[in-house]
């Protein structure tokens, strides 16, 4: 097999997908929130661009780049050179003009889109599978919902392409399942509804603040307040795990703070896995291709379909080690590509290669005994987290570990010495 064969072959069609998606997002961006620019012209045929459309020319790039790349980060590398060009120009291109066109066609006079009864929305940022806008709730509406507007007056609007979700993101269930699953420490839905065409809308309150950003360099984000986050995602996956939902992309981006005194929130549930919903997959037969690169846990690397809350608990795991130890990065590298085996080789060389005795497990994961792995010996978690206390560390071990039903639960999380001693 030469070279270029051997980089396309291992390219998933997930991940050609996650690229599809992306780009459509990015030419949907463009005409939607800059329509006069050249950008907007590049990504439409006539005078209306519908999400279909995008779709069909997101794939045409995608695959003119796939046959064109000459390896796996040249393909990557131009994906992400065409998402951020068109968005780039788009921002430049669309300077000056006095006034821009909401979703459903309305202007205001202020210049901001209006989306549903939103007026003045702007963009804010862009998922995967979504572009979030920010707004201020609009005053003389009454009941609960506008209660919780007035609480808020900024919100999140994320917008989604529903003709661009695929298993297991699902926009409807995010919704059904943030209902049912509402609390103190789960992100709060304002409402949903749907635009003309295949849009649907979440609205949030607007946090100013994901875990990240706080603890990024420069930021006084406190050990007490960095205690109290963790408490609040324990709080939040206890209460999810209690329901039977597994929440399955545990990541610090998904914490979301409106002050860095907290509360915090667990958020986007677009993966989320319900056992009482009806588009969740069985229970023994669950999507292996959820979470986020290097908080994805071992038996989703091994072909794991009988997965259980325990997904959750190694990726909070794995974000409990950052927060605790400010001189790593991730715990984990899946490498500069979201490699599974550079993920496979870094779990294996920090907590050493296991066998069926040190975990029984992976005896029934399809995926298991496929290939030789080089035999790396554990090294000690001081030697991992050497910026963390002992009882952080502690907190991480009993979390990070390959048997599943040996890590803790959310609610033996809590009651962890670290969340008590001070």
């Amino acid at each position: 097999m030469s070279g270029s064969e051997h980089w396309r072959s291992s390219l998933s069609f997930s991940d050609r997908f996650t690229s599809v998606v992306k780009m459509q997002v990015s030419s949907l961006y463009a005409f939607l929130i800059l329509p006069n620019s050249r950008s907007s012209a590049y990504v439409r045929s006539s005078s209306s661009l519908d999400s279909t459309e995008a779709r069909r020319k997101a794939k045409s790039a995608e695959d003119d780049i796939y046959k064109s790349a000459a390896s796996l980060a040249e393909y990557h590398q131009q994906c992400g050179a065409f998402t951020v060009e068109l968005e780039d120009k788009g921002r430049s291109e669309g300077v000056g003009e006095q006034s821009e066109p909401s979703i459903d066609g309305d202007t205001t006079n202020e210049g901001g889109m209006t989306i549903g009864r939103y007026q003045n929305a702007a963009y804010y940022r862009n998922g995967v599978t979504s572009t979030v806008y920010r707004a201020r709730s609009l005053s003389g509406h009454t009941g609960e919902e506008s209660s919780r507007q007035a609480r808020t007056e900024l919100v999140a609007l994320k917008v989604m392409e529903l003709t661009a979700l695929q298993p297991p993101h699902d926009a409807y269930r995010e919704a059904r399942v943030l209902r049912r699953a509402a609390s103190s420490n789960v992100i709060p839905l304002v409402e949903a509804f749907q635009l003309a065409g295949s849009r649907l809308v979440l609205v949030f309150p607007f946090m100013y603040h994901d875990l990240p950003s706080l603890m990024s360099k420069g930021v006084a984000f406190s050990s007490n307040q960095r205690r109290n986050c963790l408490r609040d995602l324990f709080s939040a996956l206890a209460h999810l795990h209690s329901l039977g939902i597994i929440h399955r992309d545990i990541k610090p981006s998904n914490i979301l703070l409106h002050s860095p005194t907290g509360p915090a929130y667990l958020a986007d549930f677009g993966i989320v896995w319900d056992p009482l919903d009806k588009a969740s997959e069985p229970a023994d037969q669950k999507i292996t291709d959820v979470g986020t690169t290097c908080y994805r846990p071992p038996e989703l690397l091994f072909g794991n379909t009988s997965y259980s809350f325990a997904l959750d608990m190694w990726a909070a795991g794995c974000v409990v080690a950052e927060v605790i130890d400010g001189s790593i990065e991730s715990l984990f590298e899946a490498g500069d590509l979201g490699s599974e085996l550079a993920l496979i080789r870094s779990i294996f060389k920090k907590l050493g290669t296991p066998t069926l005795e040190t975990w029984p497990e992976a005896a029934n994961m399809r995926d298991w005994g496929k290939m030789e792995f080089y035999n790396y010996p554990a090294q000690p978690w001081d030697t991992l987290l050497p910026g963390a206390s002992s009882v952080g560390r502690d907190l991480v071990r009993k979390m990070v570990r390959y048997e599943s039903v040996q890590r803790l639960s959310a609610a033996e999380a809590l009651d962890h010495d670290f969340f008590h001693d001070r």
